[in-house]
């Protein structure tokens, strides 16, 4: 009886489960590993607390609907353009460059509308310039924040 010649095969590692292993490695090290956020500038940022002005400031309240227009000083004017509010500002000042101007502005109000007030602001002179908010911590009305 004659039998077949085996062939001789090398023997193989295999290595599907082998990376399988690993993966699994992997995937473990990745959702186990903490990340840190480094910052490309070293700066010292200020702490904010309770602040008290001893004197406040004159305020001029600059209200923003939703649909872009404006109110300064409580009276609606006509326009949207920057030149439009340089006027309104100057003429709601008196020439006065110690007012504070307070942006009131609707949550659904463009933020170009925003950054129009803040460059008549600059223009005009105006002292700071303060931004309306809602306080969450309960009591009614909004305050400004520098």
């Amino acid at each position: 009886m004659r039998f077949r010649a085996r062939r001789n095969e090398e023997p193989e590692i295999n290595l599907v489960p082998f990376i399988d292993v690993l993966l699994v490695i992997l995937i473990f090290l990745m959702l186990s590993t903490t990340f840190t956020r480094v910052a490309e500038l070293q700066i010292d940022l200020p702490t904010a607390g309770p602040h008290i002005a001893k004197q406040r400031p004159k305020e001029l309240l600059v209200t923003i609907s939703a649909d872009g227009r404006y109110t300064v000083g409580g009276r609606a004017i006509e326009g949207r353009s920057v030149d439009v509010l340089v006027s309104e500002l100057q003429a709601a000042s008196q020439g006065d460059k110690g007012v504070a101007v307070v942006i009131s502005a609707d949550a659904a109000a463009t933020h170009q509308s925003v950054v129009n007030v803040m460059e008549a602001s600059q223009r005009t002179g105006l002292g700071p310039l303060l931004f309306s908010i809602r306080n969450t911590t309960g009591s009614e009305g909004g305050d400004a924040a520098p």
